[in-house]
């Protein structure tokens, strides 16, 4: 059996939740909930939890408690029921997310759900659900959030004059197409804005759901307004399950390559993130799958580590991949200067050393003979539109 224990946490003193919190003063109102949440406290092993990504569920580093549960000496098995998915309507002021980051081809992105739950344990957006008052563990996978008025917000956002078009960026933070989008269809609603506006967009994703849209990205293609890139991680089904268990089967990710390519559909590849002594050897396998399935262009992206998400890989490694966690972490701490993670501008996505060039001369060489072009991510801004704007109103 087990007990829970909470304590102050030192160092980080008690806040008023954000504004968009649901946990305090909030314009987000809960809208499905398929089973009452059980809280899982963070230091006992949970790999038995289906379909979950993440072990545990630490508190969140802004909160003034921290909630842990021990073994209190009796052998008896107390374990937590099984976690459903719950999904909460934010309300939200603002779609589109500006960045000026120097390493990141893009200015301007659009993310229509909070947390996701594909629930890959490396994913470097889990540390944002902090701001929500919650885990990157476990409740960034179960306890996600939904922008059902995006759309809305996105077409008075393009219609401000002034608004200079360039490309949105969508999947930076959270996947567009994770299976709550199979009900929500917020991400579809995005794309027919987009559309009517003649307003280019990029698309990352781990999901064959991607295809549903299928008759949108292919009449925006005709307009070179978009393109899509497909992350693969591994080709090995079984680490997928374990690594990203709710993304798509690696195999159903290229068979959506080419079904997109065979529609006119600019695609293309990410191999990301790679992870040394992991998966860096199937970098030419994915590579060569992705060409052969009419992918057109390649990137990759080292394996990030910021705040929670060290301890929770490292938590995953010695779970699921104990015979080799202490190398792929000595590997890791090679390609960053000797730290887990280094978030300079123009190392954080490639690494340094021997161990990181090696892979980044692999990757140039093996893209040289597949013909794959590297980050190319064209498409047109000069056809946008104000739907209506313009046009000379008839006289009765």
């Amino acid at each position: 059996m087990t007990a829970r224990h909470e304590t102050a946490r030192s160092g980080h003193p008690a806040r008023t939740p954000p504004a968009n919190s649901p946990i305090g003063p909030s314009g987000a109102r809960p809208h499905r909930m398929t089973e009452p949440y059980p809280f899982a406290p963070s230091g006992v092993p949970l790999s038995g939890r289906r379909g979950r990504g993440a072990l545990t569920n630490d508190s969140g580093r802004f909160e003034p408690t921290s909630r842990v549960q021990i073994d209190d000496g009796w052998d008896i098995d107390n374990q937590p029921p099984p976690l459903r998915t719950e999904v909460t309507a934010e309300t939200a002021r603002t779609i589109l997310t500006r960045n000026t980051s120097p390493d990141i081809p893009f200015d301007r992105s659009i993310n229509p759900y909070r947390g996701c739950e594909h629930g890959c344990v490396y994913c470097f957006a889990r540390p944002t659900h902090a701001y929500m008052g919650l885990s990157a563990g476990l409740d960034f996978e179960s306890r996600l959030f939904a922008k059902p008025n995006a759309a809305t917000l996105l077409a008075k956002e393009l219609s401000r004059a002034g608004y200079e078009p360039a490309p949105i960026a969508m999947g930076t933070n959270t996947d567009p197409y994770q299976p709550i989008e199979q009900t929500y269809r917020i991400t579809r609603s995005i794309l027919e804005v987009l559309s009517d506006f003649n307003h280019p967009i990029t698309i990352v994703t781990k999901s064959a759901r991607v295809t549903r849209d299928l008759d949108i990205l292919s009449d925006m293609a005709k307009r070179n307004l978009v393109k899509v890139a497909l992350s693969v991680t591994t080709l090995d089904a079984k680490l997928a399950r374990t690594m990203e268990p709710r993304a798509s089967t690696p195999s159903r990710r290229l068979e959506a390559m080419k079904l997109l390519s065979s529609s006119g559909v600019p695609v293309g590849v990410m191999v990301a993130p790679i992870i040394p002594a992991l998966n860096d050897a199937e970098m030419e396998k994915i590579l060569t799958g992705a060409a052969y399935a009419g992918a057109q262009s390649a990137g990759f992206v080292l394996l990030r580590l910021p705040l929670e998400i060290k301890d929770l890989f490292d938590e995953w490694l010695k779970e699921n991949q104990p015979d080799r966690a202490e190398h792929v972490m000595s590997l890791i701490r090679s390609m960053r200067g000797g730290k887990e993670y280094d978030a300079t501008f123009g190392q954080r996505m490639r690494g340094t050393g021997p161990y990181a060039w090696q892979i980044s001369r692999r990757f140039e060489i093996a893209c040289k003979r597949l013909g794959l072009s590297r980050g190319s991510w064209n498409v047109d801004s000069s056809q946008f539109r104000v739907p209506g704007r313009g046009k000379q109103l008839d006289l009765i």
